[in-house]
């Protein structure tokens, strides 16, 4: 079994751990209350910044601030301190070892943001640089792919946001998830494994916060199977790059149940009668090859299940396609950009 496979069944644990720290997450949620930032700052990259998407989404709709993606080289290589006084700065990491996120935590605090960092290394250089640091407790991970490492750090995020916002709903759908991460294990995703053994590229298709898992499936197709994935917001496809989807360009799409399902699920249809094949987390319409996840609970707790369905399946790809998961040709687990 590949450490990938074995890492991502271990994100249920991982998120329990994450969840376990409650006092922490309670504290950092009261100085973000008496903070009240209008701005929130997401520093990150590779499958981090795709938990940074996730969040800038959720931050967005449950608090009505302004979350932005940071632009860690203005700081790394252009040497130029932004305005960033009364801002959360909030940096994700895996390993907290990237010089330029570094940096660019570095210089927000300097410029008086709160700076924050959610990492899976406490004792990691972004960790120090930050004011604050939540530790997202995945535990070891040693495979070049990520898995556990960007459920929990999503995990975390929302924790966070559930607190700040005095969601009980979502608090409630968080600690439920362990178990359900646990349950969709067993999900049968094999279709969408045979699909990835025979074809060379894919769009990965969401919007909101199904917007994130997209791009982080189409990272991880191109990383462990070889696969071109292309990531597109369903509100951005129909703007030209639909008119490459079909037979030998199939779709993936993750929805979740909000108010984007509706306009997703109806671009998806209307390219499954086309001629395009389209796999689908949380639609159910007949067109689609329907890949099954656990009952709605939560729309933003939703999509970490068919996540670590899709982890999975891109394991088993890469193996069918005689890929190594685990070691990926010219990557590193540490990419240390500047």
């Amino acid at each position: 079994m590949s450490l990938m496979r074995v890492e991502a069944l271990q994100s249920a644990a991982a998120v329990a751990r994450c969840l376990d720290q409650s006092a922490a997450i309670a504290a950092i949620a009261g100085r973000l209350r008496a903070l009240d930032p209008a701005v929130v700052m997401v520093c990150a990259r590779g499958s981090s910044g795709h938990a940074g998407t996730f969040l800038r989404y959720v931050l967005a709709r449950a608090l009505g601030v302004v979350a932005a993606a940071a632009m860690p080289s203005i700081a790394s290589l252009y040497h130029r301190r932004q305005r960033l006084r009364g801002a959360l700065f909030l940096a994700i990491s895996q390993s907290g070892r990237s010089p330029d996120l570094i940096r660019a935590a570095a210089d927000a605090r300097a410029a008086g943001a709160f700076t924050l960092a959610l990492v899976n290394d406490p004792a990691s250089p972004l960790a120090a640089a930050c004011e604050c640091a939540l530790d997202v407790a995945a535990g070891p991970e040693r495979s070049v792919a990520a898995t556990k490492s960007v459920v929990a750090s999503i995990a975390a995020g929302l924790a966070l946001a559930a607190a700040w916002s005095a969601d009980a709903a979502l608090d409630a759908a968080l600690h439920r998830l362990p178990a359900r991460l646990a349950g969709a294990a067993a999900l049968d995703w094999s279709p969408l494994v045979a699909e990835l053994a025979r074809v060379d590229r894919m769009f990965c298709v969401g919007r909101g916060p199904g917007l994130a898992i997209a791009s982080e499936a189409a990272l991880k197709l191109a990383e462990t199977c070889g696969v071109a994935g292309l990531a597109y917001s369903s509100a951005e496809l129909p703007h030209g790059p639909r008119t490459l989807a079909g037979p030998a360009f199939p779709v993936l799409a993750f929805a979740q149940d909000d108010a984007a399902r509706a306009g997703t699920a109806a671009l998806l249809v209307d390219l499954a009668a086309r001629g395009t094949p389209v796999f689908a987390a949380g639609l159910a319409e007949p067109a689609l090859v329907g890949l099954p996840t656990l009952p709605a609970e939560h729309p933003d707790t939703d999509l970490l299940p068919p996540l670590l369905c899709f982890y999975l399946a891109a394991e088993a790809a890469a193996r069918a396609r005689g890929r190594d998961p685990d070691h990926p040709p010219g990557l590193a687990k540490v990419t240390r950009t500047t």
